[in-house]
């Protein structure tokens, strides 16, 4: 029996560290406030015809990307960050091309009494 190579691994874009002020949260005060996110994004593609024909229409343009991620940061708010990665993976999904994304979203200053670093969501969603 010999080992037959599966299919190649997806090639991989990312955005991480995207910015943007939100106002989600469970308390009113984070919902009055706001605070920033931060957001990163994987997704899988395949970068191949790109690649061949070295235009941005044949991939995705992080760019604008970033533009609707941010949108959605700055928009509606919810109280989960995981209901904001839901949103955020579905603003990746919807990009041409795209068969799967990871995203994690981060609260840097989440309300903890205690000191910490981070707090953060990560999920990953497909097409499948």
């Amino acid at each position: 029996m010999t080992d037959r190579p599966g299919p190649p691994a997806p090639d991989r874009i990312a955005v991480r560290g995207l910015r943007a002020r939100g106002h989600h949260g469970v308390f009113d005060f984070e919902r009055r406030e706001g605070q920033e996110f931060v957001v990163d994004v994987l997704l899988e593609v395949d970068t191949r015809p790109a690649a061949r024909s070295d235009d941005v229409a044949d991939t995705v343009h992080y760019g604008v990307l970033s533009d609707r991620l941010a949108a959605v940061v700055g928009g509606e708010p919810v109280n989960l960050i995981e209901t904001l990665a839901e949103r955020l993976a579905q603003v990746c999904l919807a990009e041409e091309g795209v068969m799967a994304a990871e995203v994690t979203v981060h609260k840097p200053n989440a309300p903890i009494p205690h000191p910490f670093d981070d707090v953060t969501v990560t999920i990953h969603r497909s097409r499948a």
